[in-house]
């Protein structure tokens, strides 16, 4: 075993170098897009900002306070189509199927989403408060 060793070194050393020199087509087609934002994106954002702006109840500002923190590295760029805050088209489909479905994608994962959104300790109210900040003003 200890022979093979510096070999088992040597060869995750040189697949560990080739990193993703050509992404995948998708993730390629995303980073370009983050890197070029379209005229599309701008009325999302518009709305996004026109959301904030209505009087939050203790239930949405506690959202928001999750949603900065945990969520919205991929919901603000619409990462791996992570539905945008605000984003009707985006976000109708998904509450076509109903909150319980929505939710159970939410604490479950869904897709490229990590249970809980990639944290934890978030509690289903948590989940819960942040999911009705992102679809403020959809419903």
């Amino acid at each position: 075993m200890k022979r093979f060793l510096p070999l088992l070194t040597l060869g995750l050393i040189a697949l560990g170098g080739c990193g993703l020199e050509n992404p995948p087509e998708k993730l390629a087609e995303e980073i370009e897009e983050a890197k070029n934002p379209t005229e599309e994106a701008a009325p999302a954002a518009t709305e996004e900002a026109a959301a904030p702006a209505e009087e939050l109840t203790p239930e949405l500002a506690a959202g928001k306070e999750v949603y900065d923190a945990s969520c919205a590295m991929c919901h603000d760029s619409g990462m791996m189509n992570a539905p945008k805050p605000g984003d009707k088209a985006a976000w109708e489909p998904r509450l076509a199927q109903g909150m319980d479905t929505v939710m159970k994608n939410t604490i479950e994962g869904f897709g490229g989403m990590p249970a809980r959104g990639g944290n934890p300790e978030l509690t289903d109210e948590q989940l819960k408060n942040s999911v009705d900040y992102m679809v403020l003003g959809v419903q």
